[in-house]
């Protein structure tokens, strides 16, 4: 078991008291204060780990493996809980199917965090608690936590309904990185920040652009300001329906959307309402690299799934699969040139500068700039 920093649990003891019990198997999207969670699950137990693209579905794979004899748990941002209200209260609730859920604690009360979490962070116990969930927050020590797992057990069993630890930020240690398992096939791609340059080069310089949350938009931000450009910091996988609002309603107006592939798998039914209104110049940039790089660089399910395929059969007019700046730039021309609602995949490879920083402009203040740019 490795040792943990100083008040903070080791994840491989935390998930050896879960299985211990029973517990398995874990599904969920990451959040970078349970990345070491993840990372040990990755690496000792792969077979009990499902990578989820939204929390709702994280919570009724789980609710199937509830009524298949198992004793799941769902690990999930405090974020994504707004994903998750429906089946917890209709599903988990209605048909009394407990499941543990560890839900992160981002925006708590008192300790600095991004905007986007400061709403959630006030009310995540008190949201729980609404949705008759349990909740107390993680024990700081793993005898406590073995007690407190007790109780929650005994909880789940009593009243057949679910269960959540809320984990503070600090409160699981760093997990050692597994060893690469030889050459990235994706080394000679393209980085993200230099996808969105040759974007910016190539595209019409009216274009409206909309980036999704993450990396995307503060390497936007930091590299390519300018009033056209909407950062959606928050609301995972909202950027490309973001987009589409406002092309439905600028028809004069190139609109374009920086996407990323956990973002349009966590909202893939958008590509459906995309697709579906052929009145719209849309051009959907979709950087991908198989990865949450924003909360550790967990994989994403994206490698095997085709987004040009559904993105065909949603009704786009076009899709590009592209790996290099040479055919990034053409698709770019291409679509904005041609019109109709066109989708262009670009595989690039994970990294970012470490001294990356947040957006220097607040929300409110750039979504005030963007709306001065549609009223002009």
């Amino acid at each position: 078991m490795s040792a943990p920093a100083p008040g903070a649990l080791p994840a491989d003891g935390v998930v050896a008291l879960l299985k211990e019990r029973g517990l398995g198997p874990f599904t969920g999207v990451p959040c970078s204060f349970l990345g070491p969670v993840i990372s040990c699950l990755e690496q000792d137990h792969p077979q009990d780990y499902v990578i989820c693209a939204n929390e709702g579905e994280a919570v009724a794979i789980a609710a199937g493996a509830r009524l298949a004899g198992r004793t799941p748990v769902v690990i999930l941002q405090n974020s994504g809980l707004g994903n998750a209200v429906n089946p917890l209260t209709s599903l988990c609730h209605t048909l009394r199917l407990p499941v543990l859920l560890l839900v992160t604690w981002r925006g708590r009360p008192g300790q600095p965090d991004e905007p986007q979490h400061e709403l959630m962070g006030a009310i995540t116990p008190e949201m729980l608690t609404s949705m008759g969930i349990r909740n107390e927050v993680l024990p700081g020590s793993l005898p406590e936590l073995a007690e407190r797992l007790d109780a929650a057990l005994a909880h789940m069993a009593g009243t057949r309904l679910p269960f959540a630890f809320v984990v503070p930020k600090g409160a699981i240690a760093p997990h050692p990185a597994a060893a690469p398992a030889g050459a990235d096939p994706r080394a000679d791609l393209m980085l993200r920040a230099d996808a969105i340059g040759q974007v910016v080069e190539a595209m019409d310089p009216a274009t409206l652009l909309v980036a999704t949350t993450g990396k995307t938009a503060r390497e936007l931000e930091r590299d390519f300001d300018r009033p056209e450009n909407l950062y959606v910091v928050g609301s995972m996988g909202c950027a490309s329906s973001v987009a589409l609002g406002v092309a439905l309603h600028t028809p004069d107006r190139p609109v374009a959307v920086l996407d990323g592939d956990g973002a349009a798998l966590m909202r893939l039914e958008a590509m459906a309402a995309i697709g579906r209104e052929t009145r719209t110049g849309l051009a959907h940039i979709l950087l991908d690299n198989e990865a949450y790089e924003s909360t550790g660089g967990q994989p994403t399910a994206s490698a095997g799934v085709d987004f040009c395929a559904v993105a065909a059969a949603s009704g786009y007019r076009a899709t590009h699969d592209v790996t290099d700046a040479e055919q990034l730039r053409a698709a770019v021309r291409r679509a904005q040139a041609e019109g109709g609602a066109q989708l262009i995949r670009v595989r690039i490879r994970p990294g970012s500068d470490p001294g990356l920083g947040r957006p220097a402009l607040r929300p409110p203040q750039s979504a005030a700039r963007f709306m001065e740019v549609l009223a002009s």
